[in-house]
């Protein structure tokens, strides 16, 4: 990420530099002016928010909302492990209340207490990606206070749009997501049938086998044949003696 930064920084002062040279220094210092004011108004919804997360943890809230939410939770993720659920609890919660970078915390947290340790995502932590990205959004604060930095007349006009179009994204992602997980099952259930290389070496040792067989039939056959012919010999010699 801080990569991806850099070259953005980066390509937009050579692209200045190539378009209004004059211009780049006044642009990067009202620019640096914008961001820090807007931080500053967004400073106070996010202290708000954040301290009602910090005492929904403080005051055993979160264990309650975990529980509220057990059902749910344990129906998507298909876990049972209290810790995680607390943290994806609040994590959902937070982004119910628009609070994106207050959920990232808690996300990373549930994230790492999901993770089976083999180096390939989870489809509880694939599960958990896709609700953080299209969350339902029941009070987008952050959005709110954007607008309202902006100079709108009414900032929270948004509220009904942003709850439908949340609810529809989410629903969408939570369907997709347990399709390929079912397709994934599928294709990863052992099969009745023995697989091709195993029936092969299979037919291969009956080969084998048969082909013993059939040897020790003909060296008995020839076994007995021989004992025919050299007990006449035998005879012949002890005529001849006598």
């Amino acid at each position: 990420m801080n990569r991806i930064w850099f070259i953005m920084i980066v390509g937009s002062i050579c692209f200045l530099l190539w378009s209004d040279p004059s211009n780049v220094l006044s642009v990067m210092i009202d620019a640096s002016g914008e961001a820090f004011s807007l931080c500053i108004e967004l400073c106070a919804v996010y202290a708000v928010w954040l301290g009602v997360l910090e005492l929904v943890e403080e005051s055993g809230l979160g264990k309650k909302l975990a529980k509220l939410l057990h059902p749910l939770i344990k129906k998507l993720f298909k876990i049972d492990d209290q810790e995680t659920e607390k943290m994806i609890a609040l994590n959902m919660s937070a982004n119910m209340l628009g609070l994106g970078n207050a959920a990232t915390p808690m996300g990373i947290a549930a994230m790492k207490r999901l993770d089976d340790g083999s180096g390939i995502a989870t489809p509880a932590m694939i599960m958990l990606i896709v609700i953080n990205a299209t969350s339902i959004q029941l009070l987008p604060s952050t959005v709110i206070g954007l607008r309202a930095a902006a100079g709108s007349a009414s900032p929270s006009d948004i509220i009904l749009p942003t709850l439908i179009a949340t609810t529809c994204t989410c629903a969408l992602g939570i369907t997709l997501v347990s399709i390929c997980n079912k397709i994934r099952q599928k294709r990863h259930r052992p099969d009745s049938n023995p697989p091709p290389s195993t029936s092969k070496k299979s037919a291969n040792t009956n080969q084998k086998t048969a082909c013993i067989s059939n040897k020790r039939k003909v060296f008995k056959l020839f076994g007995s044949s021989q004992d025919g012919h050299s007990k006449p010999q035998n005879d012949d010699k002890d005529g001849g003696e006598k």
